[in-house]
């Protein structure tokens, strides 16, 4: 009985104390990546899931089909190459093995 009551007061004190959920949206959004946001989502009707990872100019948008590159051009990034099939790490080991 004294187990019992004892890992029920440790559980309501874990749970009581934990910390909220950690927010990841940011203060403010610039137009594009909004409507970008917005647009690939399909306006709010279907949930998305990405990942994304920058290596010195490069800009890598993973996705289920794959991996597309962005080259920063000095005003913005432009797509420069998809890998089809791709997962991020592999598309970033591919581009450190071509010495970008």
């Amino acid at each position: 009985m004294l187990s019992r009551t004892t890992t029920i007061l440790l559980l309501f004190a874990v749970t009581a104390f934990a910390a909220p959920p950690k927010r990841i949206a940011p203060e403010v959004v610039p137009h594009a990546t909004a409507m970008f946001l917005a647009s690939l989502s399909g306006d709010g009707r279907q949930q998305v899931s990405f990942k994304a990872a920058a290596m010195g100019t490069h800009f890598f948008f993973e996705e289920q089909t794959g991996v597309t590159v962005y080259a920063y051009d000095g005003r913005g990034y432009r797509r420069e190459s998809f890998f089809k099939g791709y997962t991020l790490s592999r598309a970033l080991k591919r581009y450190a093995a071509l010495g970008h």
